[in-house]
């Protein structure tokens, strides 16, 4: 397993301090980026496994905070203050925004190769971040084929990868084809994997705590929507090794 070093980053956001996980790979250059969003419970250490997955890749990766260090446990409390925020793109995309700065900043991104991967309220802020014109090499969504403000899918700059559980709920059929029209229309490079039989958050593995209706965890689709998370940043955002190290 290649060697990599963690540590937790501190920026405003929001109006709140938030606290992300930052990985990166071994070495000492430049490396390409990945900004990484948690569902809306927010950062917990699925979301930070996931980075250091990445760093052992060779990406450098920064899993983003949502609540000001805080994971929501609770359904009520997360719903009231994810629903607001996903009604609310400037918010989304000064999240997501303070978050690319911190990556940016780091001494070992490549800061014109980036690539946004998220789940859920996480993946919605990446897809504002696509809609508001940021120079991303990819977008890769799971459980999050939100739609934005008419027309501004047309400031999209790279490929578009959306997962999604086929019985999911919270993304049902109507929102999956509202997204996928919202991208064609604009002539984005899109593409969307229905997981057969995956609820919502089918990715995440179980929780101790209630979830809202329409959970659960499909662990072969887990697998199944990591490798194509994988495959969408070694086509669109691919390693290269520093050979003097």
């Amino acid at each position: 397993m290649t060697t990599i070093t963690t540590r937790t980053v501190e920026y405003p956001a929001d109006g709140l301090t938030m606290i992300g996980h930052l990985a990166l790979p071994a070495g000492v250059d430049r490396r390409p980026a990945v900004l990484l969003g948690p569902e809306g419970m927010g950062l917990s250490d699925v979301e930070r496994r996931r980075a250091d997955a990445l760093a052992e890749l060779g990406y450098v990766a920064l899993a983003f905070d949502l609540h000001g260090g805080r994971y929501l446990s609770d359904p009520e409390e997360m719903l009231a203050r994810c629903l607001p925020l996903l009604a609310d793109p400037d918010r989304m995309r000064g999240i997501g925004h303070a978050a690319l700065d911190v990556l940016r900043t780091e001494a070992r991104t490549d800061p014109d190769r980036i690539a946004a991967i998220g789940y859920g309220t996480g993946g919605a802020i990446a897809l504002e971040l696509g809609r508001d014109g940021v120079n991303l090499r990819a977008i890769g969504t799971v459980n999050a084929t939100t739609t934005g403000r008419p027309g501004e899918a047309a400031h999209v700059r790279c490929p578009v990868w959306a997962g999604v559980g086929s019985e999911d709920p919270i993304m049902p059929p109507a929102q999956r084809n509202a997204f996928t029209a919202e991208m064609q229309a604009a002539g984005v490079d899109w593409r969307l994997t229905v997981y057969g039989g995956a609820l919502h958050a089918f990715h995440h593995p179980p929780v101790g705590h209630p979830t809202v209706p329409g959970v659960g965890y499909h662990p072969q689709h887990a697998q199944r929507a990591w490798r194509d998370v994988v495959d969408l940043l070694t086509e669109c955002l691919p390693v290269t090794k520093d050979l003097g190290v």
